[in-house]
Formats: C-alpha cells, sequence, structure tokens
C-alpha cells in the first residue's frame, strides 16, 4: 500500500455524484485503487462531516443513502482512518435516526470508549440518553 492521501470532500462528492466530465472519471479511478486496496486514503471527520451536509442539504440526498454511499467508501480495502468503526457507527446511527452527524460522532465516540459527553445541546444529550441512559 501506498501512502495514503489525505482526501477533501470535492473528491469524494465528485465520485459519488459523477456529475463532472474531468473530475469525476480521476475521483473513479483514485477510488477504484483505495477500493481494492493498490491506494491508501485518509477522509477526515470533517470532511466526512462536509460530505453528508452537501449531499442532505444542497443535494437532497435521502439520509439512508447518505449513510449507505458514504459507509461504502470508508469500508474500503485502502482507507486508513483509525477510527473507521466510529465513523461506520456514526453514519448507521444517521441512517436510523434523525439525528446530526456530528452529534452521532460525539456519542458514538464517547460509547467506544466508555466516556460521558458534556454538551448544552439538547438533542446530544437526548441521543446520548437514548443510546445509554447510564452515561448521562
Amino acid at each position: 500500500m501506498t501512502v495514503p492521501r489525505v482526501t477533501d470532500a470535492n473528491v469524494i462528492l465528485r465520485y459519488l455524484l459523477a456529475d463532472h466530465p474531468s473530475f469525476s472519471p480521476q475521483a473513479a479511478a483514485f477510488f477504484a485503487q483505495v477500493r481494492s486496496g493498490e491506494a491508501a486514503a485518509l477522509i477526515p471527520e470533517g470532511v466526512l462531516v462536509e460530505c453528508v451536509y452537501v449531499l442532505m442539504k444542497f443535494y437532497a440526498v435521502p439520509r439512508p443513502e447518505v449513510a449507505e454511499r458514504l459507509s461504502q467508501v470508508i469500508s474500503y480495502r485502502g482507507i486508513v482512518n483509525p477510527n473507521r468503526d466510529i465513523l461506520l457507527e456514526a453514519l448507521a446511527l444517521l441512517a436510523r435516526r434523525a439525528v446530526d452527524i456530528v452529534d452521532a460522532i460525539v456519542v458514538v465516540t464517547a460509547q467506544h470508549h466508555g466516556w460521558a459527553t458534556f454538551s448544552f445541546d439538547q438533542a446530544l444529550r437526548k441521543l446520548q440518553r437514548d443510546m445509554d441512559p447510564s452515561a448521562c
């Protein structure tokens, strides 16, 4: 495997949307290599969050489809995110419930480490209680 390339949201979006005559094929070629493990990529959490927001808000892609498509990408053999399991679980939570992706990442991160959350955000606190009432 090669040195990972930190991948930006615009590459992921062009890949998933296949909407640009030049960029989309380049993104598809790159992610074909990542899928097979020939190339390595790191997708920062902020980039994943940006992809969720853009797909849902700008392109009106349904929440479950956003979660499924991004989960597929995060699961590619060449993805080297050290917190891949947390991101996948947060995306699964996004698909199941009307939650904010950042709230999902916060709650799932806390659960994975056995930590509590600290937030003034009522939606996040409710999500935490729903997921693990003893952690509040």
